[in-house]
């Protein structure tokens, strides 16, 4: 993935936007993470980076899968939950039904992280209309500008003002 998103970054002579969903979130931040310099933002939907692993439905499919335990992975845990050195916006769902939405939320409190609330189901969060409008408004901002969405007049019947921590998330 790493030598991928080099190929794309010299092709198009600029950061590189990624957006994941799920698991593909994790993959994004971790991929932000190693290559910093290529990265512009990074956009999550329904990708349990931070608080508990047990939160979701899915730990015990990974375990019985990964042959490994959740728990044996601590230290990668606190690695994933780690702020971004750039923009990032959380897209979650409190019905989203297969992961905990207070997982998915970044509880950093930097100028340039948000997390964005929509209804919907998370298999459905890569097709939903809301989510697609929050994506298309995050990549037409220019580089080096970023403002985070703005919830006003009609997008406030849309989009709820979000949990602000993980703190708020679980009182």
């Amino acid at each position: 993935m790493v030598g991928r998103l080099h190929d794309i970054f010299e092709r198009c002579g600029r950061k590189v936007s990624l957006v994941g969903w799920s698991l593909g979130g994790i993959y994004a931040r971790e991929l932000a993470r190693r290559r910093p310099e290529y990265v512009r933002q990074v956009i999550t939907l329904g990708s349990p980076f931070n608080a508990s692993q047990r939160a979701n439905h899915a730990w015990r499919l990974y375990e019985q899968l990964s042959g490994e335990t959740i728990d044996s992975q601590k230290e990668l845990l606190e690695k994933i939950r780690a702020p971004l050195p750039m923009p990032t916006t959380a897209v979650y769902s409190r019905s989203d039904g297969i992961v905990a939405w207070q997982c998915c939320l970044d509880d950093e409190e930097r100028a340039e992280t948000e997390n964005v609330e929509v209804a919907g189901s998370h298999c459905g969060l890569g097709h939903n209309p809301m989510v697609l409008y929050i994506i298309a408004d995050r990549l037409a901002q220019e580089e080096g500008s970023w403002q985070p969405f703005d919830r006003r007049a009609l997008h406030r019947l849309f989009y709820p003002k979000p949990a602000s921590s993980l703190q708020e998330a679980f009182t």
